[in-house]
C-alpha cells in the first residue's frame, strides 16, 4: 500500500523558513549547539519521518538596503552555520532518520561535494542525501569571491555538468571493489576502481575518486527547482523532489506533468517522490490551533518579507516605493528565483509593485498554513496524498522544536491510524525507507 513520505525542513541557523520563528516564546535559543539539532532529529525519528534536510544560503539576506544592520538587528535568517556539521550532529544522535544537506553547484567544486557527501553517507550508515541548488543571488557571489551571480539558465547548464562529474565519482568504485584482505595483501580490485576524465563547457576533472560506495550506494539526490529550466533539471536528476504547490488542483496538474517528464527521460516516475511544503499548526482543538496561529502571525515584521524577497529575487526591494510598479527591465533583471517572479507577474496581470510581491508570495509568513485539530490536519494531508497532488510533505516549522513536537504528538498517530503513514522504518538506509532500490552504477546515463 502506498504511504506518505515525511520530511522535516531544517535550517542551520537561528530560525525556520519563517524569519520570525526565533521571536516565538517557545522557540529554543540554543540553536548553536549539537544538543539542539540532536533533539530535533530525535523528535523526527520518533515520528517516523524518513528524512530531515537542511536548506542553506551562502550569505545572509543583506541585499535589502545594501546594509546588514537592519537584518542583523531583526534576526532575519542571519545565522547560517555549515549544514554538514549540523547534519553530522543530528545523524550521530539518531539511528534511522535520513538527513540531507544543501550544497551549491555554482560555488562548490564537484570533487569536493562528491567526497564530502559520500564520506557523510558512510559515517551515517547510508542515511545521507544531497539537496542540489544553483544558489540565488549576488550576496552569495560576493562571499564566494565572484563579482556577480551567474545568469539563471546558465547556472543549470553548469549544474548538469556538475551532476555528471559527481555521479561519475560515485560510480568510480564498484560495489565490491574494496577487499582489505591482509593475508593476500589485496586492498582493493584495481580493475573495479575507475579513473574519470571529463571536460565540459564549464567544468573539467581528471583523476580517480577516493571514497568507496556506501551502504546505500551513494547519497539520495534531492532537487527543488520550480522554474521551467529547474523542472527539466529535476526530471533528469532528482530522486526526491521538494515543491510548493499552492492549491490541490494546481498540485494535481503539476504533479502529473512532472511525473510525465521523468518518464520522458526513461526513468521510472514511481521511483521519484514529490513532496510539497506544509505549515501545520495543530492543537487539541481547532480553536486552540487558531489561537496559536494568531500568535505566529503577530511575530511577522515587514522587514522580514522585504529582506527575504530581496534575497530570493536578487534585487534590492528598498529601491522601490511600496506601491511603485516595477519596470519590464527591472523584472527581467531579477536573476534569482524565476518561478517566484513569474508567479507574481501571472497572478497580478500587470507590472507588480513591492506590495504585490509581498501579498502574493507572503515571503516571511506562512502560505496556506494548515490550522486545526489532528483530524483537520490529517484530512487535508490525506486528500492531497490520495488524490495524487503529491507523494508526501515537507513539514516547515513555524518555530522549533515546537512545530515538530506538536505534529508528532497529534498528527502522526492519526495518519498512522488511517494507514497512509508508516508505523515503523522499512530498513536501515534512507533508500530503503524511501522505497528506492540500490542505485546501479551509471543509472543516470
Amino acid at each position: 500500500m502506498r504511504q506518505m513520505t515525511m520530511v522535516g525542513f531544517l535550517q542551520a541557523q537561528n530560525c525556520t523558513t519563517l524569519a520570525s520563528a526565533w521571536r516565538h516564546p517557545d522557540a529554543r535559543t540554543d540553536f548553536t549547539t549539537a544538543a539542539y539539532f540532536q533533539h530535533i532529529g530525535q523528535v523526527l525519528e520518533a515520528g517516523k519521518f524518513q528524512m530531515g534536510f537542511f536548506d542553506d544560503r551562502l550569505a545572509m539576506p543583506d541585499l535589502y538596503g545594501g546594509n546588514p544592520a537592519e537584518v542583523v538587528a531583526n534576526g532575519v535568517r542571519v545565522v547560517k552555520m555549515d549544514p554538514f556539521a549540523c547534519l553530522m550532529a543530528m545523524g550521530f544522535g539518531t539511528k534511522h532518520l535520513g538527513i540531507g544537506s544543501t550544497a551549491s553547484t555554482t560555488y562548490y567544486e564537484p570533487f569536493d561535494v562528491a567526497r564530502r557527501l559520500q564520506t557523510t553517507d558512510l559515517m551515517l550508515g547510508g542515511r545521507a542525501a544531497w539537496n542540489v541548488v544553483t544558489s540565488v543571488n549576488d550576496g552569495e557571489a560576493l562571499n564566494m569571491g565572484r563579482d556577480v551571480h551567474m545568469e539563471h539558465d546558465a547556472r543549470y547548464d553548469r549544474a548538469d555538468e556538475f551532476m555528471e562529474i559527481v555521479l561519475n565519482c560515485w560510480d568510480s568504485w564498484e560495489d565490491d571493489a574494496l577487499v582489505v584482505d591482509k593475508k593476500s595483501g589485496l586492498f582493493a580490485h584495481p580493475d573495479k576502481v575507475h579513473r574519470q576524465e571529463y571536460k565540459g563547457k564549464y567544468l573539467k576533472t581528471s583523476g580517480t575518486f577516493t571514497v568507496p560506495r556506501s551502504q546505500q550506494g551513494h547519497p539520495v539526490v534531492i532537487q527543488a527547482g520550480s522554474s521551467p529550466r529547474g523542472k527539466i533539471f529535476s526530471a533528469r536528476w532528482a530522486e526526491t523532489v521538494f515543491v510548493a504547490y499552492h492549491d490541490i488542483e494546481d498540485g494535481k496538474r503539476q504533479y502529473k506533468e512532472f511525473k510525465d517528464a521523468i518518464a520522458g527521460h526513461g526513468r521510472n516516475p514511481d521511483n521519484v517522490t514529490v513532496n510539497t511544503i506544509a505549515y501545520p499548526v495543530v492543537a487539541e482543538t481547532r480553536s486552540e490551533a487558531e489561537d496559536k496561529m494568531a500568535l505566529i502571525e503577530s511575530l511577522y515584521k515587514e522587514v522580514d518579507g522585504l529582506s527575504l524577497l530581496s534575497e530570493a529575487l536578487n534585487y534590492d526591494f528598498k529601491k522601490k516605493g511600496m506601491d511603485e510598479a516595477f519596470s519590464p527591465e527591472e523584472l527581467e533583471g531579477m536573476s534569482g528565483m524565476h518561478a517566484m517572479r513569474n508567479r507574481v507577474m501571472q497572478q497580478i496581470g500587470r507590472n507588480p509593485t513591492v506590495r504585490d510581491f509581498l501579498n502574493v508570495t507572503r515571503r516571511g509568513r506562512t502560505h496556506n498554513a494548515v490550522v486545526g485539530s489532528a483530524k483537520d490536519i490529517a484530512d487535508q494531508l490525506e486528500q492531497w496524498f490520495t488524490e495524487r497532488a503529491c507523494d508526501g510533505f515537507v513539514i516547515a516549522g513555524t518555530h522549533t522544536p515546537g512545530t515538530f513536537e506538536d505534529f508528532v504528538k497529534f498528527v502522526v498517530p492519526e495518519l498512522q491510524r488511517r494507514g497512509v503513514y508508516q508505523k515503523e522504518y522499512k530498513g536501515t538506509t534512507l533508500r530503503e525507507n524511501l522505497g528506492l532500490g540500490m542505485p546501479e552504477r551509471g543509472w543516470w546515463k
